[in-house]
């Protein structure tokens, strides 16, 4: 579900969309991908008020790499973006054979949610991941550098810096190529990777097909239960909040959620959720790359398996 291609919304093609409810005889629908099938979801709700044919269960199941469906810790795809990205990192590594000293740009996909750059930055031990949702200014930049630099003088042969598709306008993949190259000039040299779709192919992890039977099976449980609750004399009139839902995965559990619910939960400019969970785990990728920060385990880092006020060891994490 790559931005920037937007999809054809469901909003201005409510007649023909009711025509074909009638014509086919649908008393429900499992809505499969990304973020715009949440948008559309939405907006077929809203056409409730108008066309009672669309009072029927909805149930949205999120499916896009990017993983940037709000109501859900994980769509199904992005493991296995994930996967691929971390195994080219990995190749890409390993390709600087020899005793020169290399730093590898690699641009990801997930428009402008981080998900992959950092969780593919922890597994490959990236020295950074730039993303949206943490502004940084050229001064971080500069200081990454130079850390790099240092490390490099060091016995580090190899540097990896990711960066999300989305992250910055200005600094874009070949500005911040352009930086390294410069400022590591007789320390190391660069290369530059944008993976493109290469990250959108490739066989399921095992975690994302067992995932999507679940979700499958759970989908499908639902909604049949649903269609029997909203029968009426032979036809089906869904019309309450609980009747339009999104099932995700909220910790270990797959949960249905009204979807009219998660919309305050949604940042729709951006098409990424308020609030994601990934997000406390970048103190993590500093420690990985050698920067001596304090790692802060309180109540106010807001770790969630937390209830009392204690001071946690950091085997916790």
């Amino acid at each position: 579900e790559g931005f920037p291609f937007p999809r054809t919304l469901p909003k201005k093609y409510f007649e023909e969309i009711s025509a074909n409810i009638i014509k086919f005889g649908i008393h429900g629908l499992i809505i499969i991908g990304g973020f715009e099938a949440f948008t559309g979801c939405l907006e077929l709700v809203e056409g409730r008020a108008r066309f009672e044919e669309l009072c029927i269960p909805l149930c949205i199941i999120p499916a896009t790499v990017s993983n940037n469906v709000p109501g859900s810790d994980f769509s199904i795809g992005a493991d296995t973006a994930l996967n691929t990205i971390t195994n080219t990192c990995d190749l890409i590594k390993q390709s600087a054979a020899g005793t020169k000293r290399r730093v590898f740009i690699i641009e990801t996909m997930g428009g402008f949610c981080g998900y992959l750059a950092t969780m593919a930055g922890m597994a490959a031990g990236a020295d950074a991941a730039y993303i949206y949702e943490e502004p940084f200014s050229s001064r971080d930049l500069q200081a990454n550098v130079d850390h790099l630099i240092e490390k490099m003088k060091t016995t580090v042969k190899r540097g990896l810096v990711l960066r999300n598709e989305c992250c910055n306008e200005n600094y874009t993949t070949d500005f911040i190529y352009n930086l390294y190259s410069e400022e590591g000039k007789g320390v190391f040299d660069c290369r530059k990777n944008v993976l493109g779709h290469m990250q959108q192919g490739g066989s399921p992890t095992p975690f994302d097909r067992n995932f999507g039977t679940k979700m499958g099976a759970k989908a499908v449980a639902w909604i049949t239960g649903k269609i029997r609750e909203c029968s009426r004399h032979g036809r089906i009139f869904a019309n309450t909040a609980d009747s339009a839902c999104l099932l995700g995965m909220r910790k270990r559990s797959l949960v249905f959620q009204p979807i009219s619910e998660l919309r305050q939960q949604t940042d729709f400019e951006h098409r990424i959720p308020k609030e994601q969970w990934w997000l406390r785990l970048r103190p993590i990728l500093k420690i990985l790359a050698k920067y001596n920060i304090e790692l802060d385990t309180s109540e106010t880092a807001h770790l969630e398996h937390l209830t009392r006020k204690v001071l946690v060891p950091e085997a916790t994490l």
